[in-house]
């Protein structure tokens, strides 16, 4: 009970930025708080940020990888939102076209916490072959944006990925005991807790689906093997960023 209590607890610190947006959502969608919502959503995520620094709940190191995702996210959003996937229905004046800078953020609360889980849980991941599935990580976000004009490759690049991680797995620890769970039910279980957030996150009117026009439904459920898909790549990519610093452990690698 302790271990689970302990295990609770890390993962409740390192989603200490999504819950932080998560107020952000539901407080400004109740309170008229003077300026555009999507405006205050940004300045709101920004000030998050520098709390957790200055905390140090969050270290340099991580909000730099949150910069990163930021900017990745946002690039996608410009596209999605431009070809209709999606939009953000409300005025605001911080925007990149009809995007909303705030927006990155909540690509970069993904990344926030899987860096932070990484730190507090002492992550340890079986090695994997590195240019192969940074291949197929990049392969994902580029499928992102040519799946409207070409074949959808996702479910063809997520059974690669699975053939080249299927029999790894991730070592965390816990009251100093090291667990072990495999990397492909990790990857499914993030997705499926994130599809769940974007439920609540269209609910709380985050951005609004074009099924969603008319009210808010619930998203469709294959939507969590898209967001398994992010996962994977932004898992990926924190291993690759860990890797380029020099870490004390060469975690995950192998050529």
């Amino acid at each position: 009970m302790l271990d689970l209590l302990a295990f609770g607890r890390a993962q409740a610190l390192s989603c200490a930025f999504a819950v932080a947006i998560f107020a952000g959502l539901a407080v400004t969608r109740v309170v008229d708080v003077g300026i555009p919502r999507y405006d205050a959503l940004l300045i709101w995520c920004l000030l998050v940020q520098v709390v957790l620094v200055a905390t140090r709940l969050e270290t340099r190191d991580e909000l730099l990888v949150i910069c990163v995702f930021h900017v990745l996210g946002l690039g996608l959003e410009v596209f999605k939102v431009a070809i209709g996937s999606w939009s953000y229905p409300e005025p605001g004046v911080l925007r990149l076209g009809d995007v909303p800078l705030y927006s990155g953020f909540m690509y970069a609360a993904v990344a926030s916490y899987i860096c932070q889980a990484w730190r507090r849980l002492d992550l340890r991941v079986d090695p994997v072959p590195m240019v192969a599935t940074m291949a197929v990580a990049v392969g994902f976000y580029v499928n992102f944006f040519t799946n409207h004009w070409i074949t959808d490759l996702r479910w063809v690049l997520l059974g690669v990925a699975a053939l080249l991680i299927a029999r790894r797995s991730v070592t965390f620890r816990v009251r100093g005991l090291d667990r072990r769970m495999p990397l492909l039910v990790s990857f499914a279980l993030i997705g499926l807790f994130i599809w769940v957030a974007e439920n609540a996150a269209t609910l709380l009117g985050a951005w609004t689906y074009a099924s969603q026009a008319d009210g808010w439904s619930l998203v469709h459920p294959s939507k969590i093997g898209s967001w398994m898909v992010l996962v994977i790549f932004s898992f990926m990519l924190v291993l690759w960023l860990k890797q380029r610093k020099g870490p004390r452990r060469r975690d995950g690698v192998t050529a």
